[in-house]
């Protein structure tokens, strides 16, 4: 994988690590929960057992860019295309909910998909 592809993928990876600390860290702060569109506590209360879940999600999409960039290789190369073509994945399914997600789909899924893309460019 071209070094400047892996910047990208390293950069999807580091903000799915940040998601997964809202999501399954800090849900319980009302600046958080408000920032996924939950209105009140109740609601964010409701939701928290899927925000921590989907949180995780986050977190092994990431360990899985990291895990692949460290193995190297055609093995390593193999994971983070997996780990980022199944972000901008569902950074697709998370677009198809209405306008008001697309703003954090294409936050959740344009680094992984610039990655994939400068890799197939760049191939050496």
């Amino acid at each position: 994988m071209h070094p400047i592809a892996q910047v990208f993928a390293a950069i999807a990876a580091a903000l799915h690590v940040v998601i997964f600390v809202m999501e399954s860290v800090l849900w319980s702060k009302p600046a958080i929960w408000a920032k996924f569109g939950v209105a009140s506590q109740n609601e964010a209360d409701v939701v928290k057992p899927m925000a921590f879940n989907q949180g995780f999600y986050n977190l092994f999409l990431a360990v899985g860019i990291v895990m692949g960039l460290v193995l190297g290789g055609s093995a390593g190369d193999a994971v983070v295309y997996f780990a980022c073509a199944s972000i901008v994945g569902a950074a697709i399914v998370l677009a198809t909910g209405g306008a008001k997600y697309f703003r954090a789909a294409f936050v959740q899924g344009i680094t992984p998909l610039i990655a994939l893309i400068l890799a197939a460019v760049l191939q050496a």
